[in-house]
This record gives structure tokens, C-alpha cells and sequence, in this order.
């Protein structure tokens, strides 16, 4: 039942490429606002300050994760990767909120934009800059399991997007002369990242609730057993949960009774072990029980009855 090392302070290094990123495109995108009077890139430049708060909390969490269970957590602290991406999503709304006022107020008292073709250009930028980190993000994030780094990926690719439009919608502006169309792109801004924010929220809550792993990792576990089954096992009791990086599995094990002590452990480390081979950080767990001892079948459910029940 031994657990397999998390990767431990080697992911905070990609927090703060986001918090640099997020610095840069701060920069940038305040230029282009700056240059242009565009609501539509202030909406898009108030989305990267969001991006530097997010990157700021995935360094804390990141790092808090990181940290050996102790006595007071014997589970370790992963879960800490989930406060993170429900901060974010947090964040998100409260931008989606602030570029919706402003895009209203604009609605009222269009203005005309200025120096538009130097600050659509410094936007596209700080939008490669997104891009880039956002594909590095996201695959550091899926190798490693992290919550924390795949929501702020997810995050710099809708503000890529993001970006996108605005630039466009600005061209537009620009070149046909509908002032209107300019806030118009920044309310179709903020219900994108509207739908951003629930998406990670929910699935926040979804880890913090304990949630069984992904149905594919699910099915990997159900075909190792099966192949086990064949050699004349059984099985029941399967529970699962994702914290943060690191995954936790239990699940009875049952042998034939006449099996030695060491028959039976040696046969439930094989076990732990295959199951540990897909699931890099598992904490696997098995109780073992004799296959012909009708007790053993009591406990098949969620919930283990009483001894006096039995």
C-alpha cells in the first residue's frame, strides 16, 4: 500500500510562467485599451488582472498540495488544488460582472476609437503569449493530474478566444464606423467567461464533494479485475475519489480460504501494484476476505453494516 511520490514543488514552476504571462498581457492589453479607448480590449484587459489572481492562488495551492500527509492530514493536502480553481471561477465571474457594466454604460454614450491599428496589434501579442502558455499548461496539467494548472489553462484559452473576437469586433468597428458594435463584443465577452466560471466551479465542487474518478480510469480498473476474476477471484466494494493530483482506491479482495496469510498478501500487493501502474500517485487500499464465507458477500454495498447486523 505504498504511495508513489507527487510531483511535489516541480509543478509551482508553472505557476509562475502563468504569473508572468498574466503580467505581460496586463501590459500589453492595457497599452492597446490605452491607445484605442476600446471597451471591448478593457474587457479583455481586466480579464488578464483575473488571470494574475488566479496564477497567484495556483501558486499558493499548488504548493500547499504539495506538502507530506501528517498527523493532522493523513490524507495530504491535495484537495487545497480545488480551492484553487473555485477561486478562479470566482474571479472570472466577478469580471464577467465588471465587463458587463461597463459594456452597458458604453451602450449609452458610444465613443470613437483611436490609434486602432497599433493597439489591435499589441493585443495579438499578448494573445500568442496566451496561447503559448496555455498549451504548455495544459499538458504539464493532464500528465500530472492537476486540477489547478488544467483550470488555468482552460482559463488562458478562453481569453485567447477571447481575444480574438474583441480584435476582430474592433477591426469591425474600425473599418464600417459602428460604434455600438464595439460593447456589444464586450457583453458577448462577459457571457463567455460566464459560462467559464460555472464550468470550473462545478467541477471545484465536484472534487471537493469527493467525486469518483473519470469513467475512463474506472473502466481501466474494472478490466484489471476481470483479468483476475478469471484466475478464480473475486471482487466487491469498489470506492474511488480524485484529490487534487493524486487518486485514492479501495476495494475487497476475495481469495480462496485455505490461501496462506503470505499467499493472500502477496496476491493483494500484485493487485495494488497494476492498479498503481495507470494511476502514478494511488493510494490503494484492499481488504481481504475467503471467497467461501458468506459474511464476506454482506459488505458488497457503499456502506458496511453493523457487526451485531451480521
Amino acid at each position: 500500500m505504498t504511495d508513489v511520490p507527487l510531483p511535489g514543488s516541480t509543478l509551482t514552476r508553472y505557476a509562475w510562467l502563468s504569473i508572468a504571462a498574466a503580467i505581460a498581457t496586463i501590459l500589453l492589453k492595457g497599452i492597446a485599451w490605452w491607445l484605442t479607448g476600446s471597451v471591448g480590449l478593457l474587457s479583455d484587459a481586466i480579464e488578464s488582472f483575473v488571470n494574475l489572481a488566479g496564477a497567484l492562488m495556483a501558486l499558493w495551492m499548488l504548493t500547499l498540495a504539495a506538502l507530506p500527509a501528517d498527523d493532522e492530514h493523513a490524507y495530504g493536502y491535495g484537495k487545497a488544488e480545488y480551492f484553487s480553481s473555485a477561486f478562479e471561477g470566482f474571479l472570472i465571474l466577478l469580471a464577467a460582472l465588471s465587463i458587463g457594466y461597463a459594456a452597458i454604460a458604453r451602450l449609452s454614450n458610444p465613443q470613437p476609437l483611436e490609434e486602432v491599428g497599433v493597439g489591435l496589434a499589441v493585443s495579438v501579442l499578448a494573445a500568442l503569449i496566451n496561447f503559448a502558455t496555455a498549451r504548455i499548461l495544459m499538458q504539464v496539467g493532464k500528465a500530472h493530474d492537476s486540477i489547478t494548472l488544467e483550470a488555468d489553462a482552460h482559463h488562458l484559452l478562453t481569453d485567447v478566444w477571447t481575444s480574438a473576437g474583441v480584435i476582430g469586433g474592433v477591426g469591425l468597428v474600425w473599418l464600417s464606423g459602428w460604434l455600438w458594435l464595439d460593447p456589444m463584443i464586450a457583453l458577448l465577452v462577459a457571457s463567455n467567461i460566464l459560462w467559464t466560471a460555472w464550468h470550473l466551479i462545478r467541477r471545484s465542487f465536484a472534487g471537493l464533494l469527493d467525486a469518483s474518478l473519470p469513467t475512463a480510469k474506472l473502466r481501466q480498473i474494472e478490466t484489471l479485475l476481470a483479468t483476475h476474476r478469471q484466475q478464480g477471484l473475486a471482487f466487491h466494494a469498489l470506492r474511488t475519489r480524485q484529490s487534487g493530483s493524486r487518486s485514492f482506491v479501495s476495494l475487497h479482495v476475495l481469495v480462496p480460504g485455505d490461501w496462506t496469510v503470505q499467499q493472500g498478501h502477496d496476491c493483494v500487493e500484485r493487485i495494488e501494484d497494476e492498479i498503481r501502474r495507470f494511476l502514478p500517485h494511488a493510494h490503494v487500499t484492499t481488504h481481504l476476505e475467503p471467497l467461501e464465507d458468506p459474511v464476506s458477500m454482506i459488505d458488497q454495498g457503499l456502506e458496511r453494516p453493523p457487526a451485531d447486523s451480521k
